[in-house]
């Protein structure tokens, strides 16, 4: 198969969720509902965050009018975050989770996360990154231990298998089709394990 002809499902992306204070005790429902739209839960977290935390999780937002509620609601109580994957997983999980005003996703998108759970534009009880610059910046503030690589395009990862799998893929499966083993499939993943090219080479001559 073609390289280009691979489907784009294969390129995943991460994103933050939040489940705000005022619902954390619909988790459970929540991340149900996460899993089903096809998400994986990388990591999760409960914390508490102070009113400075806050602050700094949403300094775009500073000097803004609500700014003081949205900090004071955001740690008025523990809060749960997620680090979600999928393909195209920002957009994805903006669109489940609707208006950012949630009267408004009431009106305009009733099945919409922030209409059923969230009460007005303020309490609008979801979070989600609305780019890959903020998942990767917010990711880093709740979850400062996990590393955040950059996503390589389409280009550069075909680019990449071209150069680094498919030579040994093509070795192994020509392999394969001269032994013509009883289990091809496991004849196949020890032949790779052994000509791994990545593998480290141990040099035998003596010390001397």
């Amino acid at each position: 198969m073609e390289l280009s002809m691979l489907p784009p499902q294969i390129y995943v992306e991460r994103t933050l969720a939040i489940i705000k204070p005022d619902i954390v005790d619909k988790e459970e429902e929540i991340k149900d509902i996460i899993l089903r739209s096809g998400f994986t839960i990388v990591q999760r977290r409960k914390l508490h965050l102070s009113p400075e935390q806050c602050s700094n999780f949403y300094v775009d937002q500073y000097g803004k009018i609500f700014f003081p509620n949205l900090t004071a609601y955001m740690s008025s109580g523990p809060l749960v975050a997620m680090i979600l994957a999928r393909y195209q997983a920002i957009s994805y999980w903006k669109e489940l989770l609707g208006p950012s005003n949630s009267l408004e996703a009431k009106e305009a998108q009733p099945e919409s996360l922030r209409a059923i759970y969230g009460t007005d534009e303020l309490r609008n009880a979801l979070h989600g990154s609305k780019d890959f610059t903020a998942a990767e910046r917010e990711i880093r503030f709740l979850f400062s231990e996990v590393i955040v690589e950059p996503i390589p395009d389409r280009q550069t990862a075909q680019d990449y298998l071209n150069l680094y799998v498919k030579p040994i893929l093509l070795r192994g499966l020509t392999e394969l089709c001269k032994e013509k083993p009883q289990d091809p499939l496991l004849w196949l993943a020890d032949w790779l394990l052994k000509n791994n090219p990545n593998k480290p080479k141990l040099d035998h001559h003596p010390v001397t």
